[in-house]
């Protein structure tokens, strides 16, 4: 085990976290009206007595960001995880399906799988990760069978009281980052260094926030709006859930 330097994870943080907001911005860039009216549910719209063009752009737009944002994020913070890890306990990114991170503590081999937030999946997802990590286990015995091997979920951030889940840890917050570090206080210690640029950053971000609301409330008020100003609900339904006429044919 190596002393960790705060120095390093700055300098880390601050020539990758422009990747962070790179990508928040590409997100936007990439986003097609019409493919995320189509996810979204025009009734709920209706019932909230939505009136403009701009009310539903926003809506739809801004819970774009939302959902897209902590995905992103949450790679990135992966990335830094492993950084972290590999300077403390030599650790890497592991090149088995599933598993984020390997590295060897006293005389223990650690898979982990890193997620954002403690609330990261439904059931049939934590399934999948314990089956991920018995296929890991399997795959890392065949060529050393008295290895031993302890399966970890991390969680960038929140709290799990209970961590032992039988099949596997669940560290979450301060314990994840201690337990990737050795550092107590690291949760708090890298709070700091994420906010480097963050205000230039997102500046740059509002400018193409602000002119894909203004695109996408042109192009709806184009194709969704009637004559008088009103939207045209029944049009927009017909476009979210009406079936098309070859598929219908072919049901």
């Amino acid at each position: 085990m190596k002393k960790l330097n705060l120095k390093d994870i700055t300098l880390f943080v601050e020539e990758n976290i422009g990747t962070f907001h790179q990508k928040r911005i590409q997100s936007l860039d990439d986003l097609k009206l019409s493919k995320v009216l189509k996810r979204k549910n025009p009734y709920l719209y209706k019932a909230k007595y939505v009136l403009t063009a701009e009310q539903i752009v926003r809506g739809i737009v801004d819970a774009h960001i939302s959902s897209n944002e902590e995905t992103i994020f949450g790679d990135w913070l992966e990335g830094l995880a492993i950084f972290i890890n590999h300077a403390v306990y030599n650790g890497r990114k592991s090149g088995i399906t599933g598993i984020d991170l390997e590295f060897d503590k006293g005389n223990i081999r650690y898979i982990v799988t890193i997620k954002s937030g403690p609330n990261w999946g439904n059931s049939s997802q934590t399934k999948k990760m314990i089956s991920d990590f018995k296929t890991a286990k399997r795959t890392l015995r065949t060529s050393n069978s008295k290895l031993v091997i302890t399966a970890v979920n991390g969680c960038c951030y929140g709290k799990d009281r209970n961590p032992d889940k039988g099949e596997y840890y669940k560290y979450c917050g301060q314990m994840f980052w201690e337990f990737i570090s050795g550092d107590t206080n690291l949760y708090t210690e890298i709070i700091e260094p994420l906010g480097h640029k963050a205000k230039e950053k997102n500046d740059d971000f509002m400018k193409s926030y602000a002119q894909m609301i203004n695109k996408f409330t042109k192009e709806f008020a184009n194709e969704y709006c009637k004559d008088d100003g009103s939207i045209d609900w029944e049009k927009i339904v017909k476009f979210n859930s009406g079936v098309e006429t070859t598929m219908w044919k072919k049901a």
